[in-house]
């Protein structure tokens, strides 16, 4: 089967530039974002036999993550069905199936769905939008994307405590703004803050993006790693960021 045969009208097919997968994006809906590749090299997956990514999207993680790791299987749940089928179709496009699977539904639901303890690692990049903060995308796909229409923060914490065994970690991208309530939260469901990374779109601008490193019942200690600056200039990535990409 050709690649271009998996598309549908108004999709293109992108180049990860890693392993030579593709995967399938429809720039009037929703493209994934740096957001998504920065949290694929922060997240330590090392002796990871089952990941759950809350809240997939297109599947952009799990399919980066199958390149950058050895992880035996991937779980990906997406409330969204075009984006769900989307992502399966980008799967099979890359020949992932043994790899990675994708299941249609809330992430609220995510213990119910998989079982407590199930899993060896969670990854996620949530909604960063509460009501509070700023103006809904008036299109959907975006708006659930962006925006905590049909989960909140407290949801996918809750869940990914659930669904981790003992001592494992929860691997999420966030904004720094709601970073006291991210750790509030954390705390509630005990889960540890371990590392942290601001990521700053300039080197003189204010982070605009927070990864985090959290274990399941872990010992209070947290590492704040050097900060990543995503440009030099306008346009211009720096030789950090181009590292991190793999070029």
């Amino acid at each position: 089967m050709n690649m271009q045969d998996y598309l549908y009208p108004g999709e293109r097919l992108d180049d990860l530039q890693r392993n030579g997968y593709k995967i399938i994006q429809n720039p009037e809906k929703f493209c994934f974002g740096m957001d998504a590749v920065l949290l694929s090299s922060f997240a330590k997956l090392e002796h990871c036999k089952r990941v759950l990514d809350m809240g997939t999207g297109t599947g952009i993680l799990p399919i980066l993550l199958s390149a950058k790791t050895d992880t035996e299987f991937f779980e990906a749940i997406e409330i969204q069905e075009e984006s769900a089928d989307m992502a399966r179709r980008s799967v099979a496009c890359n020949h992932l199936e043994d790899r990675i699977h994708i299941t249609t539904g809330s992430l609220v639901n995510a213990s119910a769905l998989f079982g407590n303890h199930s899993f060896d690692a969670v990854v996620t990049n949530p909604p960063y939008m509460n009501d509070k903060h700023g103006l809904k995308n008036p299109e959907l796909p975006k708006a659930i994307a962006r925006h905590e229409v049909l989960c909140t923060l407290e949801d996918v914490i809750r869940e990914s405590a659930a669904v981790l065994k003992p001592k494992k970690s929860l691997y999420m991208v966030h904004r720094p703004f709601r970073l006291a309530e991210i750790f509030r939260t954390l705390e509630k469901y005990r889960l540890e803050p371990k590392r942290m990374c601001l990521v700053h779109p300039y080197l003189h601008k204010e982070p605009n993006m927070v990864l985090i490193e959290a274990v399941k019942d872990g010992r209070p200690r947290i590492t704040i790693e050097p900060p990543i600056i995503v440009y030099e200039s306008p346009g211009v990535y720096t030789r950090q960021l181009l590292e991190i990409y793999g070029y």
